[in-house]
């Protein structure tokens, strides 16, 4: 199965801005600071935490791995993604994922914790998006609503992890 759009990685390049075309989104929450808070968020993102904190399943249920593709589910909605990067340094832990045929949307969405040189470190959710089915299309305004809803909730359950709450 091929992914649903050409710019593979643009959310995770930092010298140029999202690809044009698309809705985009830049978000992100400070969890804290030093190298422990920079693990365990890190760790938390590589275990789909992000996502299972936002009520969302996943399967298989393995490991973020780069060229996995996953099915995310919530409430019936089957959510089709392929993991694209996984980066893993001093500064930067997290992944990118990219849409496949039967996902609701077209683009790609990446899970960053970073480390700042004053060592705050902080979650942050990149992502563009178009509609990729006649029902986000149809829905226009309410679909950009759930993703605001969603990328909420992928914020909260993350710094929940990082200190250490379930």
């Amino acid at each position: 199965m091929n992914l649903t759009y050409r710019e593979v990685g643009a959310t995770l390049a930092e010298d140029t801005g999202l690809p044009p075309g698309y809705a985009h989104l830049d978000r992100r929450v400070r969890l804290g600071s030093g190298q422990e808070c920079f693990e365990r968020a890190g760790a938390a993102v590589l275990s789909w935490g992000a996502q299972r904190g936002a009520g969302l399943s996943v399967t298989p249920g393995d490991d973020v791995r780069e060229g996995a593709d996953v099915v995310l589910r919530l409430l019936g909605l089957r959510i089709p993604c392929r993991v694209v990067r996984v980066v893993r340094d001093a500064t930067r832990i997290g992944f990118a994922y990219g849409t496949l045929p039967g996902h609701p949307e077209r683009g790609e969405e990446a899970f960053l914790v970073v480390r700042d040189a004053d060592g705050s470190v902080w979650f942050r959710i990149r992502a563009f998006s178009r509609p990729g089915r006649w029902y986000t299309r149809m829905a226009g305004p309410v679909a950009r609503l759930v993703q605001g809803w969603a990328t909420q909730r992928y914020l909260r359950a993350v710094a929940k992890e990082c200190r250490g709450e379930r």
